[in-house]
This record gives C-alpha cells, structure tokens and sequence, in this order.
C-alpha cells in the first residue's frame, strides 16, 4: 500500500490540526512523528524550513502549511461537508476568521503561556488580550452549534487546538470564564473518538523507520 506521508508533532497544535483534517476526511496517510530536537533528514531535504506538519503526496508535491494540509485533506474527500460548498462564501469567512487567529490570536496566546509559566506580574493583561478572540467564538456559538453552522468546519478543526491550549493555561480562571458554549464546543472534541485517535501515542519514525498508518478509511 502506497500513501501520502506526514511528518507530524504529537503537540503541536499546527500538527493536531492537520491530522484533525486528514481524519475526518476520510484520508490515510504514513504518520512519522517526530521531536524538534531531532528532525529526519528526510523531512529537511523535501522541507528545508524544519517545521510540522509536512506532507508529501503521492505524486511528490510537498505541502507545508497546516491549513493548505487541511485543505488538501478536504479536497480528496469530504463526505460530512466540512468546507460548507453549498454556502458560496462560507470557506473564504473560514479562511479570514483562521488567518486571524494565527496571524494575531496565536502572539497573545504565546505572551499568555509564558507569562503563566514565568510567573510575570502581566498574566491577566495578557489573558485579557486573548479574550476578545474567544468572545468572538461565543457569539457564534450562542448562534449555532458550531463556529459556522450547526455541523462542525473546517474552522472549527483548525481553531480547536489552540483553544485548547489557551484553556489549560489558568485551568480554574478558564472553568469559570464567561464562554459556557466555547467550553462545551470543547470539551465535545476533546471527549471524541476522532480526537482520541489523533493524540494516540505513536512511536518516533526515527527509532524504528517503520510507518503507521493513520486516518480513517471512509
């Protein structure tokens, strides 16, 4: 059996939202995981930039860009509509809505994190620069049931990671924080069978150079 391969890192939130993606498509590909520490040469000679995710597809066109990973994804199968084709401008909203949070959102988060783990005196100025964000994300889902409709987007797989981890940053600020829908948004991925299978353990590609199949086969 011949399949893309994906070079991947278990926590990185580009990563999870990239095999998030491959899953729900329906897509399997050759899972390499890999530490930062210790990148394969292979992955450095078809990506010099070094980072995750990767993909190399079956024709040998390399893609490196989680939400274009994502997007390709979707492009091979889609059976549960997670592009919203029948709505003429619902992947262009997607791609703003995204691109905002990575290009903004994802700098606030950062400062937030480190001000938690260094213990700075601009935690909740920082926390607070973040919020506006997950504001935004609860007026959708006081609309709907999830960030564009009532069924899951591809913007609701490419922002979930990086809620998640703005919510175990200050574990008991955050249970108790005025986002009731974006917390049981959530915790409904975090209790799925598609997200339990994305963060399985799976061994460094490096240690054994053998591939494991991930996906879902639809």
């Amino acid at each position: 059996m011949s399949l893309p391969v994906l070079y991947s890192l278990r926590n990185c939130p580009y990563a999870i939202r990239a095999r998030l993606a491959i899953y729900a498509s329906g897509q399997q590909v050759y899972l390499r995981d890999l530490v930062l520490s210790n990148k394969p040469a292979e992955m450095l000679a078809v990506s010099p930039k070094g980072t995750v995710p990767v993909l190399v597809t079956l024709d040998n066109a390399v893609i490196d860009e989680s939400l274009s990973i994502m997007q390709w994804a979707f492009s091979q199968t889609d059976p549960n509509d997670y592009l919203h084709k029948s709505a003429p401008n619902a992947l262009a909203e997607m791609r703003v809505m995204i691109e905002r949070f990575d290009s903004e959102f994802k700098g606030h988060l950062e400062q937030y994190r480190c001000s938690k783990r260094y213990h700075e005196t601009s935690l909740l100025d920082d926390r607070q620069k973040c919020e506006p964000y997950l504001a935004d994300l609860e007026k959708r889902l006081c609309q709907h049931q999830y960030l564009m409709s009532d069924k899951p987007s591809l913007a609701d797989l490419a922002l979930m990671p990086f809620v998640r981890q703005f919510a175990r940053v200050e574990r008991q600020w955050y249970l108790q924080s005025p986002y009731p829908k974006l917390r049981q948004w959530l915790n409904g991925y975090l209790q799925s069978r598609m997200f339990t299978k994305v963060m399985a353990q799976q061994p460094m590609w490096l240690d054994l150079k053998a591939d494991v199949v991930f996906g879902n086969r639809v």
